[in-house]
């Protein structure tokens, strides 16, 4: 049985004629007439009675056509749906974002590609650079935000933003009097970092920043990137943080600028093998609006 029999079936069935049926499917009216034989045949039982006058459907012909109808309105939203995945307007994304993201952009982001592409379900997983970078190469992530430079040739990445790097004290900190702080001056400081695993390339980058200031920073705490800044404001030490971080309003906290300015790079990571044209449509619109770009400037 070929869905062509029952599209010439359910043609039959509806016109009641097959005449009108012929027209109605630009055929003539003999093969029709053969095809529809052809199938009561193979069924083993009588879907029309016909008569010189009219053509009624049979108890078995109803039955068949009410489950029929069904089949190609399934069949319908199914091309329906596919030519909407083809088109990137439908699908699922896993996207992956550190923490402090979630402070400086996302949420926008997120609204905005939602407003155009309504269809497409978004799972958000919070992960460091590392784990984002493992899940991408695992297929566990559609799409990530890094922090980090990528050299590895199983992802594409490009860059979305600078922003500056600022430290962070407790508010009652003596440092807290200077508008601009030299990172020398947090030589004898104690530090809260998060763990290298958690992102090396960030990691390197600070402690490269201190070295070049001329001391080796002392991690007196290793924290994931929230807690940092729950610790700092408890007094276990100062840390390095983006300015972004300034969005999460913690109290007993104070950030200021860095002398020089230095800036770390925020990423967006992907498979180089991942084809979706949803992520393709979502790789779009963070070219097209970025991620709070205003936060690259303060």
């Amino acid at each position: 049985m070929e869905l062509r029999h029952l599209r010439y079936f359910v043609a039959v069935a509806e016109e009641l004629h097959f005449g009108r049926a012929a027209r109605r499917l630009h055929i003539q009216q003999p093969p029709l007439s053969r095809q529809i034989q052809a199938l009561e045949a193979e069924l083993g039982f009588k879907l029309f009675e016909r008569s010189r006058r009219r053509v009624d459907l049979t108890p078995a012909g109803s039955a068949l056509l009410g489950r029929v109808q069904q089949v190609f309105d399934a069949l319908d939203a199914a091309v329906h749906d596919a030519e909407s995945a083809s088109r990137g307007e439908s699908g699922r994304l896993i996207i992956g974002f550190p923490s402090s993201l979630a402070y400086s952009g996302l949420t926008e982001l997120l609204r905005a590609f939602r407003t155009r592409f309504p269809a497409v379900e978004l799972a958000l997983r919070e992960l460091s650079p590392g784990e984002q970078i493992e899940a991408l190469k695992a297929g566990a992530l559609d799409v990530g935000f890094v922090r980090s430079t990528l050299d590895d040739p199983a992802l594409s990445a490009e860059l979305v933003r600078r922003e500056a790097l600022m430290v962070v004290l407790p508010d009652d900190h003596p440092l807290t009097a200077r508008r601009v702080i030299p990172l020398d001056a947090l030589k004898h400081e104690p530090f809260v970092i998060f763990p290298r695993s958690r992102g090396p390339a960030f990691f390197d980058q600070l402690m490269g920043l201190c070295h070049a200031a001329g001391f080796a920073p002392r991690i007196a705490q290793e924290a994931p990137q929230l807690d940092i800044i729950s610790m700092v404001a408890a007094g276990f030490g100062v840390a390095l943080m983006p300015s972004s971080m300034r969005h999460f309003r913690r109290p007993g906290l104070a950030f200021r600028p860095i002398l020089g300015t230095p800036e770390v790079e925020l990423s967006i990571a992907w498979r180089h093998q991942n084809l979706s044209p949803a992520l393709h449509k979502f790789l779009d619109v963070v070219r097209v609006l970025g991620v709070d770009r205003k936060a690259s400037r303060d």
